[in-house]
């Protein structure tokens, strides 16, 4: 049925202009009601990525239909409070996971409306404080690695950026694959991509990582600049570069006799049912390096920014 309760409020981020994290305002605003085919989630964490302030900042304007003010966020976990009348496989009080549509209101609020197939019941072998970080981070990471590049057993793969929130989940892919892994970071993550399952940590920070990598199979590119400039060259011929942060170049592929590839990302519930079976099997583990409180959600994008996270920032929303 659908929510009758108009004058519901509860409490959000909401965004009224594009700019830095000073717009992102802490506000009472309405409980979303849902459509038939919808399920309202009561949210109790989210998370930051890369792309909430890549939007805030208004770096997709060009392509993104996003009405001001607008509510931020993607990932979300939390209990079912309500379900359509078209909706079936989830009850009230069911422990879920999903990827808001951020256009429809993202997941910094207590409340978001999303359809039923994007929904997934969450792990049941870690709490939903975790869970949060899981449906951006390792959707990217599989599209990108099974979808895109078609990996399998055996081959070689390098990860780049590979301590970070999808870096970090492509290690832990990749290896239950059975590639053999590679991955760069800085010198203080070395030991955190090894236990990840990595086969080898290159620091990117002490000279040419390129210098220091024989060809492979894959590159999985999270960082993009000059990162993803050296990657090239590290792709044996007819092997594939997928990068989520920036833009293939088909000239300098073409010179290197490799494929390269954007990444577009479409996780919905059935991908993600098969992601909490990962977790829950003990293979995929999402590393939580900072909590914030929805309250605080500037820190939390400025620590986005600053590039210094390992693993996820999750946001406590109540």
């Amino acid at each position: 049925m659908a929510n009758s309760e108009n004058s519901r409020k509860m409490n959000a981020i909401v965004m009224h202009e594009y700019g830095n994290s000073d717009v992102l305002k802490y506000e009472e605003v309405n409980v979303p009601e849902i459509k038939a085919d919808e399920i309202l989630i009561r949210v109790e964490y989210a998370s930051v990525n890369p792309y909430d302030w890549k939007i805030r900042e208004g770096y997709a304007k060009s392509y993104l239909q996003l009405r001001l003010p607008a509510i931020l966020g993607i990932d979300a976990a939390g209990t079912v409070e309500e379900v359509g009348d078209k909706v079936n496989k989830f009850k009230a009080g069911d422990k879920v996971f999903c990827r808001a549509d951020f256009t429809r209101g993202g997941s910094y609020a207590e409340y978001i409306a999303v359809g039923e197939r994007q929904v997934a019941h969450a792990p049941r072998s870690v709490p939903l404080r975790e869970t949060a970080g899981l449906p951006v981070v390792a959707g990217t990471a599989w599209s990108a690695l099974f979808e895109v590049a078609n990996l399998r057993r055996g081959q070689r793969v390098l990860i780049t950026g590979a301590s970070g929130g999808v870096g970090s989940v492509a290690v832990q892919l990749a290896k239950n694959a059975g590639a053999y892994v590679i991955g760069t970071t800085s010198g203080k993550n070395t030991d955190f991509v090894k236990s990840l399952g990595a086969d080898e940590v290159v620091d990117y920070t002490t000279g040419n990582f390129s210098e220091r990598i024989d060809p492979v199979d894959v590159v999985f590119d999270t960082v993009g600049g000059d990162t993803l400039a050296k990657s090239y060259e590290l792709v044996k011929k007819g092997g594939v570069l997928v990068t989520s942060a920036g833009q293939p170049d088909d000239e300098l592929a073409h010179k290197h006799g490799i494929s390269a590839k954007g990444l577009m990302v479409s996780t919905d519930g059935k991908r993600l049912e098969e992601i909490a079976a990962l977790v829950d099997a003990g293979k995929l583990h999402i590393h939580v390096d900072k909590e914030y409180p929805l309250s605080d959600i500037k820190a939390a994008h400025d620590f986005s920014q600053s590039g210094r996270a390992r693993g996820k920032i999750i946001v406590r929303v109540q």
